[in-house]
């Protein structure tokens, strides 16, 4: 039960964020009308054309409410506390009684499946019971109670019940009695980081600082020698779960090759460090810990300069779904989970908080308008949970280098991770459009709706009106209870050289010395009905790649706004890899309201290789291609494979 004598700490000065906006409330409807619903019927396995999920008939056999043998992964339990976190800031934002009916269900369900002292697990109270905590580092424990936790906080915020932040508080306590440095104590840590960012989210809600402090051990704990994989794997006697994988020897893998202060490259399975990441963000803000931060700056720097997709994409290899080498981008065998640039989305909000710097907005909105938003299809029912730069369609059922990449969203995964993390990310998306800080307003995104202000007592509210997206317009109309004298800060978007803003309908002109850091400071006494219009400059950017990034030598990509473009087989024909694109071609921009809902394409005259007198040889020498004209279509990259499966490209080869 949660300790009344503690009260939560003191909450954000950013309140509630409600989204109005052209291009994201469609997403957000999807969500709540599509996604939710349908990710309900497959946990339920009532989908026939999805893998089966078995998810609630593993909470039911656990809670002894029917019989039968567990099904699925062994953290199929999280699947279940994602979509009740989704549901939880669905219905933060908008009330909607039968959905909580359904959710409150589910948690009486999990609250019947929480074993007497505390624990709950559907995989180790049906098949494992006597092997608690034996193989932490494959076995997801303490992730599953991770997503559970996190759900349990947000759905409680949401409703104001405390049945399940109760159940989560058991389960926690539960833990910090298991683990730690005391005799005893097991001193141990997961396989893959999520318990850590979760527990801090449960010491805001309760202000239980032990678990604070138990989110602290688990990190420091971390790498520490002796490695506590390794002699976890020798008392088991070498038994293993994942045979395609070496989670308990390959310590670079779930990161516990280092203590965390000392790491500062990306390293492993991309997930788990971005999750990792986060938790340590929380814990440095919380805590002061200057060594905690400093090695964030340096696995952020290690992701973005040299181990991230132009897309927001990272994790460029299959195997372990991990990080390579520095500059190791391939297009075509790129994994780029869609659950890893949510990852960073979130270890980028952390960063913001600490302290706000467009490098980290810029990457938030890369990966959210490309990657987390191509994980979806266009409605809602169908997901990627791999994200390639380029596929070619001949090769893929042929090539075992290219098993993992699909030219088609799909309905479910037996590995499901992705579905209900783009649900729970897309309906908690205003948490990440301002920060608050003392009198300091930071708007991070430019997404339309409604947010509220505490500014030392003074209650602020900024209302957007965005075009943001195709236009690069934003309109922002602040309500103050009284005169106040606070500083608006707006990102300077780095796709954008500049902008042209109006103050109450007059020019603003703002000096050098007003951005900092990316953004155009406007500090003043803002008053009841103050507005400002902001137009982004927005060309279209011919984008390359690093020299050292041997897949993008002699190419171009296209960005426009925060849109990443590639080529489609549907616009463009088929061998995508014969086209160019002279770099004095002009570069045409148009909406199109019949393609997909309406969305701006950008044109081109391009040039096709031409190869007609080619025999049947494999090889020759001395021959001279030849080109034809042909006009290039690009759409945007969050779009593709919504038409017939067939190529696609974000890179195109370029010619001076």
């Amino acid at each position: 039960m949660i300790n009344q004598k503690h009260s939560p700490i003191t909450p954000s000065a950013v309140g509630k964020v409600s989204i109005r906006d052209d291009f994201w409330s469609e997403y957000i409807r999807l969500v709540r009308e599509v996604v939710v619903p349908y990710q309900w019927e497959v946990l339920n396995d009532r989908v026939e054309e999805a893998e089966p999920s078995h998810a609630i008939q593993n909470f039911k056999i656990a809670a002894g409410v029917e019989q039968g043998s567990f099904y699925g992964m062994v953290f199929q339990d999280s699947d279940v506390a994602k979509w009740l976190e989704a549901v939880g800031y669905l219905l933060e934002a908008e009330p909607d009684p039968e959905l909580e009916n359904v959710a409150d269900e589910v948690v009486a369900l999990i609250a019947k499946a929480q074993q007497p002292d505390g624990y709950v697990n559907t995989y180790f109270t049906i098949k494992e019971k006597n092997q608690r905590w034996t193989n932490l580092a494959e076995c997801h424990e303490l992730y599953c109670a991770g997503h559970l936790i996190e759900a349990a906080v947000a759905y409680s915020k949401a409703t104001g019940k405390n049945a399940i932040l109760d159940v989560a508080c058991r389960f926690a306590d539960y833990i910090d009695r298991v683990f730690g440095t005391e005799p005893g104590k097991l001193q141990g840590y997961d396989g893959h980081q999520e318990i850590e960012l979760a527990l801090v989210k449960l010491y805001q809600a309760t202000g239980e600082r032990k678990y604070l402090e138990l989110s602290r051990y688990f990190l420091d704990q971390r790498g520490a020698e002796p490695n506590f994989y390794e002699q976890e794997f020798e008392k088991r006697g070498g038994t293993i779960h994942f045979p395609q994988l070496s989670v308990a020897t390959d310590l670079e893998y779930s990161q516990a090759h280092l203590p965390v202060r000392e790491q500062d490259q990306a390293v492993g399975h991309a997930v788990r460090v971005v999750y990792m990441c986060t938790a340590m963000a929380d814990i440095a803000a919380e805590t002061g810990d200057e060594a905690l931060l400093a090695a964030c700056r340096r696995l952020w720097n290690s992701i973005v300069s040299k181990r991230m997709y132009l897309t927001g994409g990272i994790g460029s290899m299959a195997q372990g779904e991990s990080f390579t080498q520095d500059y190791d981008l391939p297009n075509d065998t790129v994994y780029a989970e869609t659950c890893a640039s949510i990852g960073l989305i979130f270890f980028a909000q952390r960063m913001l908080q600490i302290e706000p710097d467009s490098e980290y907005a810029n990457v938030l909105e890369r990966a959210l308008y490309n990657t987390v938003v191509s994980g979806m299809s266009r409605d809602g029912k169908q997901f990627f949970y791999v994200n390639p730069l380029e596929v070619y369609p001949p090769v893929l059922g042929k090539n075992k280098n290219y098993d993992h990449v699909q030219p088609r969203r799909q309905g479910w995964f037996g590995c499901a991770c992705c579905p209900p993390n783009i649900a729970r990310l897309l309906a908690s998306l205003g948490q990440y459009v301002y920060t608050a800080k003392q009198n300091e307003i930071y708007t991070h995104l430019y997404i339309g709706g409604t947010a509220t202000f505490n500014l030392d007592g003074t209650e602020v509210a900024l209302e957007q009106h965005s075009k943001y997206a195709w236009e690069g317009k934003v309109n922002i109309q602040v309500t103050v209870s009284q005169p106040k004298e606070f500083t608006l800060a707006l990102r300077l978007p780095d796709w954008s050289g500049g902008a042209v803003i109006r103050l109450n309908g007059a020019e603003y002109v703002y000096k050098e010395s007003d951005v900092e850091k990316g953004y155009i400071r406007i500090k003043r006494v803002w008053q009841l009905g103050d507005t400002i219009d902001i137009a982004f400059h927005m060309p279209v950017l011919r984008m390359q790649g690093h020299p050292l990034v041997r897949d993008t030598a002699g190419k171009v990509a296209l960005q426009r706004g925060p849109f990443v473009y590639c080529l489609e087989e549907a616009d463009n024909g088929s061998q995508l890899f014969h086209l160019n694109l002279p770099a004095a071609s002009e570069l045409h921009t148009s909406f199109d309201s019949e393609l997909l809902g309406g969305m701006q394409v950008i044109s081109a005259i391009g040039q096709r290789g031409v190869f007609a007198n080619w025999s049947e040889e494999l090889y020759r020498s001395n021959t001279h291609w030849t080109t034809e004209q042909t006009e290039l279509r690009f759409i945007p990259y969050f779009a593709w494979a919504n038409r017939e499966p067939g190529e696609m490209a974000v890179w195109i080869n370029s010619t001076n």
